[in-house]
């Protein structure tokens, strides 16, 4: 995504670089100094824009970037940035030899795919991986000692594939419960065992993890949802080691006020019917943009005040009730603060039942990014 576009609506979401930048930097401090940071800008930088947030947290000191897919890596590598990129997800082995000739490190966990990925390897090139280990997760992964050395021996055999980094992934870091935390750790350290010689980059911790389990670092972590000031779960909220600030706010402006008399409706469905006489302001907002229908009634911030929407969301516009009059052009915070009073990210994932990780996802391309900072 483009820095700070021009744009058409009033309707945007704000992303604090100077958040982001403080946020990595407490991480970056509470970490052992040796220690190599991912910062995990998948899925557009988790909706906050993955150009702008991967420059901002390099020059805050990670080591690298990981992403999903390796769509997302190539659109890094064309905005010019040639900081190391994981893609975690699979790729396909056709694919492999773009990924290498880009300097792209790629997941591997299939021997059939190291066997057909060396073919459109171009000579003179070597394509870096990672050997993925599914320790609990159910996911992509080797899942035994066998698969795991078939691997190995096939890469140390070849001269265009280059063992860079094994790692796994913790489905239960953000629970208080270590049972199941405990039993991948087991097996993950296992299969570390089973190595003759390990790669330069060995990972398990992901922002839960890296920030409550000290024994799960490695030389290598993964941050995501923490560098954005979001919390891994509200379970583990009040044992992390430190505040961050939240990076993403989202706000639109009042495009039209009218004055609705007791009976009258609003709506799709006609199944808001005001008691009395009320002030209706529209919002240029609808679940087209991922202000999801089922934020009726959440309450948002207009001039100061908590106001509640009301009516079916639309595709593109959002009524809210007023205590009063307000003119057109009146700005609105749906996430984020205005003056004394604050709406979080968790407080949106709350009344959808949700994670706070879907929230930011959630907010569609249609809603420009606009990028504040003041140091940098």
């Amino acid at each position: 995504m483009e820095e700070n576009k021009v744009f058409y609506r009033d309707t945007w979401a704000e992303i604090d670089l100077d958040a982001l930048y403080s946020n990595i930097s407490q991480i970056r401090e509470y970490l052992p100094k040796e220690t190599n940071i991912f910062a995990a800008v998948k899925a557009n930088a988790y909706g906050h824009g993955d150009i702008p947030t991967a420059k901002t947290v390099l020059a805050a000191g990670v080591h690298g970037l990981a992403v999903a897919f390796l769509d997302e890596a190539l659109a890094i590598r064309d905005a010019g940035i040639t900081a190391p990129i994981l893609v975690l997800g699979a790729t396909r082995a056709e694919d492999a030899g773009i990924a290498a000739c880009k300097n792209i490190s790629l997941t591997v966990f299939q021997l059939d795919w190291l066997q057909q990925a060396e073919k459109v390897i171009p000579t003179e090139t070597s394509l870096r991986v990672h050997i993925k280990c599914d320790t609990g997760m159910g996911r992509i992964g080797i899942t035994n000692e066998d698969e795991l050395l078939k691997i190995d021996g096939f890469i140390r055999k070849s001269d265009r594939i280059i063992f860079e980094g094994i790692f796994t992934h913790f489905s239960t870091a953000d629970q208080l419960n270590e049972t199941y935390y405990n039993k991948q750790l087991s097996r993950f350290k296992y299969y570390l065992s089973c190595l003759e010689t390990l790669p330069p980059y060995i990972h398990a911790a992901n922002s839960a993890a890296a920030l409550c389990h000290n024994d799960s670092l490695f030389n290598t972590v993964r941050i995501g949802i923490a560098m954005y000031g979001l919390t891994p779960s509200d379970e583990i909220k009040d044992i992390l080691p430190f505040n961050r600030k939240e990076v993403f706010s989202l706000h639109t402006k009042i495009v039209h006020v009218k004055k609705l008399h007791a009976g009258e409706k609003v709506g799709y469905g006609a199944d808001y019917c005001a008691s009395e006489d009320e002030w209706i302001a529209t919002l240029p907002i609808g679940y087209a943009d991922g202000w999801i229908r089922k934020l009726r009634g959440f309450e948002v911030i207009a001039d100061g005040e908590m106001v509640p929407i009301v009516g079916k969301i639309c595709m593109d516009q959002t009524m809210i009730r007023l205590p009063r009059n307000m003119p057109v052009g009146t700005q609105v915070t749906l996430i984020g603060k205005q003056k004394e009073l604050y709406i979080s990210v968790d407080d949106v994932a709350t009344k959808l039942e949700t994670i706070n990780y879907e929230v930011t996802c959630t907010i569609t391309s249609r809603v420009p990014r606009v990028y504040k900072t003041r140091s940098m």
